[in-house]
């Protein structure tokens, strides 16, 4: 199953954004019934519901940016992670493909921009020839102490300390009968199909607590929101004057409003366990 090619060149992100804008969204329903289609062996199927998550892609590259790989490789490292989610996708699952796709698009960017960085070229000044001695003499990791020695910048010696100092081993690489290092590597955090539905659980919550407080008047509302819904909330005599009230009129308020979202979400418990 192929993908709409990501050749581009510096200034031609904005066309290939363009190119995707085009690209209607799937709803539920109809990514379920292409999915199982694609698991049936329909080719076409699997590459409709990959096209419609291409802009979810971009947006997920975007994040890495700042690691100095360029953006067109990046979205596509991370369209590669969008085909493996899309051949492992189980449409009967309450799950959307971007939801589930965005643990592979991610972990395919993130193996491909650690690889890129730690493979910067060093030597290729006096500076970072002097960098380089200057750790294997010292084994110093102070970023100031290693710019001071080698006549780099604070910055420059910040970037490249950690590949300096890290040791150099390929993750493909095998040792005697021993599998590759990357298969021997634990990973205590959750699977693909947990990621994907604790997001799913997440969202479906979200949109519980929102429709919960639109069922509130327009004061047990705002209440809500100042009080619960704020990093730095008001007190109770401060949303009084607002309101024109008394601070015991503003408890009375709450309290009603927290027995209403109390029984709205009583079932909420059930949807994110």
């Amino acid at each position: 199953m192929g993908s709409r090619s990501v050749t581009f060149d510096n200034g031609s992100l904005r066309l290939y954004r363009s190119s995707l804008s085009g690209l209607s969204a799937l709803d539920r329903e109809a990514e379920r019934d292409l999915a199982k289609r694609f698991r049936e062996g329909d080719k076409r199927a699997g590459e409709k519901i990959v096209e419609a998550c291409l802009p979810f892609v971009v947006s997920i590259a975007l994040e890495y940016r700042r690691w100095g790989v360029p953006l067109e490789d990046i979205i596509q490292q991370g369209n590669l992670g969008l085909l493996k989610a899309a051949q492992k996708f189980d449409p009967n699952r309450e799950c959307r493909l971007a939801t589930y796709a965005a643990y592979w698009i991610r972990a395919e960017i993130r193996e491909y921009v650690v690889k890129a960085f730690r493979v910067v070229r060093l030597g290729t000044t006096k500076s970072e020839r002097r960098a380089l001695r200057a750790y294997r003499k010292t084994k110093n990791t102070d970023v100031a102490s290693l710019a001071q020695a080698s006549g780099l910048s604070e910055e420059r010696a910040k970037l490249l300390l950690p590949v300096i100092a890290a040791r150099e081993l390929s993750l493909d690489a095998t040792i005697g009968d021993l599998p590759p290092a990357i298969d021997r590597i634990a990973n205590d955090g959750p699977t693909p199909e947990e990621s994907a539905a604790r997001g799913e659980s997440a969202m479906r919550a979200k949109v519980a607590v929102s429709a919960a407080v639109d069922t509130l008047d327009e004061r047990e509302r705002m209440i809500v929101r100042e009080r619960f819904m704020n990093e730095d909330p008001p007190t109770l005599q401060e949303l009084g004057t607002r309101l024109g009230v008394s601070k015991e009129r503003v408890r009375q308020i709450e309290e009603r409003a927290r027995l209403k979202l109390r029984s709205e979400l009583s079932e909420l418990a059930d949807l994110v366990a």
